[in-house]
C-alpha cells in the first residue's frame, strides 16, 4: 500500500469517478461490445418489492433499467453485425427481465395514480356533503329563538 492511498483514502474513489465511461462507452459492458463469458444476472423486480419504494427510487430504477435495455440492444446489434449465431450469444433472458421490471414499475405507478384520483374524489364528495349540510343549517328558520325574544319583550314591559 502506497503512502498516498494510506494518507488519502478518498483518492481511490476519486480515481473511480475520474475514469468512469462516458458517452458511447456506456453502451458497452466492461468496455466490450459483446461479453466473452456468460455473466449471472438476477431476477426481475417484483411488484410487491416496487410498492415499498419511493417515487424517487422508482424513477432512478427506471433509468437504470433503461440504460440496461440500451446496453442489451447494443450487444444484440453487435452480434447481428458480426454474424454471431444466437446459439453462441443471446441476451434474451436479460431483455425479458428488464422488460418485466419496467412494466411492473409502470403498473405500480399507475396503482398510485389511481389511488390518488380516488382519494381526490372522496375528498371532493366529502367537502360537497359538508357544504350542503352547512347551507341547510344556516337557511332553516329559527322559530324557537323568535318566540323567546317575544317572551323576553313581554316580560320586560
Amino acid at each position: 500500500m502506497s503512502f498516498f492511498t494510506r494518507s488519502f483514502p478518498s483518492l481511490n474513489r476519486l480515481k473511480q469517478l475520474a475514469f468512469r465511461p462516458r458517452g458511447v462507452e456506456e453502451f458497452f459492458e466492461n468496455g466490450k461490445s459483446i461479453p466473452t463469458e456468460k455473466s449471472w444476472t438476477g431476477r426481475a423486480w417484483r411488484a410487491s418489492e416496487l410498492r415499498v419504494k419511493s417515487f424517487d427510487d422508482l424513477h432512478k430504477l427506471w433509468y437504470v433499467l433503461l440504460k440496461e435495455r440500451n446496453v442489451l440492444a447494443a450487444q444484440k446489434e453487435e452480434a447481428r453485425r458480426f454474424h454471431i449465431s444466437k446459439q453462441y450469444f443471446s441476451n434474451k433472458g436479460r431483455q425479458v427481465k428488464c422488460q418485466k421490471s419496467m412494466a411492473r414499475i409502470k403498473f405500480v405507478l399507475n396503482e398510485r395514480r389511481l389511488a390518488w384520483v380516488e382519494a381526490n374524489q372522496l375528498q371532493r364528495s366529502a367537502a360537497a356533503q359538508e357544504s350542503a349540510v352547512n347551507t341547510k343549517v344556516s337557511t332553516t328558520p329559527k322559530s324557537t329563538s323568535g318566540s323567546s325574544t317575544a317572551t323576553q319583550e313581554s316580560v320586560s314591559v
